[in-house]
């Protein structure tokens, strides 16, 4: 049994992750899954942007989409398509303000891709320019300096749990529930997802 301050940061993380439960809306939810959906439907691109841990659970989120038979793609790589009108962007941001995402998404705006943001502010600058926002608790704490690239060059660190990362551990835990939740409006089998998992790794 795992014991001292791992014990008390992961029952604290795990006990933030239920309350999100309750305080994440619905209606938010279902407003992103519905535009995932027409995405899919309608053949448009789904793009992804995450900057740090965010990232990474971006990254994550992507892939699951991808094995659900969408047209994702993850905003940095080398390899990414020009974007179109009724594409869709998710970007995510704890603070809403790290500005290789704001940046993105206005970019995005500009031509016709709606923008879905995922943040702890609405009213941050993301939030604002989002069509949807899907406000996930969890950032308790806002960096002296936001833009992730500028605090990792100046050596600058968020603490670690139970403060830095639930914003990222409750985001990781509700993007799988939305898949699983896709998986079930489009009558998506996991042997579905297994065919479409990569096969050179």
């Amino acid at each position: 049994m795992v014991s001292g301050v791992t014990r008390d940061a992961m029952l604290g993380i795990i006990d933030f992750a239920l309350k999100a439960v309750d305080l994440i809306s619905d209606d938010e939810k279902e407003k992103m899954i519905d535009t995932l959906i027409d995405a899919l439907r309608n053949n448009k691109k789904v793009f992804v942007i995450g900057a740090g841990r965010s990232g990474l659970v971006g990254k994550a989120f992507a892939m699951r989409l991808l094995h659900l038979g969408f047209n994702t793609y993850i905003v940095g790589e080398t390899i990414l398509p020009r974007a179109s009108p009724g594409d869709v962007l998710v970007s995510i941001s704890g603070s809403g303000r790290t500005r290789l995402v704001v940046a993105a998404a206005e970019v995005a705006k500009s031509v016709g891709v709606k923008v879905i943001a995922i943040t702890t502010y609405p009213d941050s600058p993301l939030g604002k320019l989002a069509d949807i926002v899907v406000r996930i608790p969890g950032r308790t704490k806002m960096a002296a300096e936001e833009d992730y690239i500028s605090r990792q060059i100046l050596g600058l660190h968020e603490p670690l749990a139970p403060l830095g990362t639930l914003f990222e551990d409750t985001l990781l835990i509700f993007l799988d529930g939305v898949i699983a939740e896709l998986m079930d409006k489009l009558g998506v089998t996991e042997e579905e997802l297994r065919n479409r998992h990569a096969n050179i790794e």
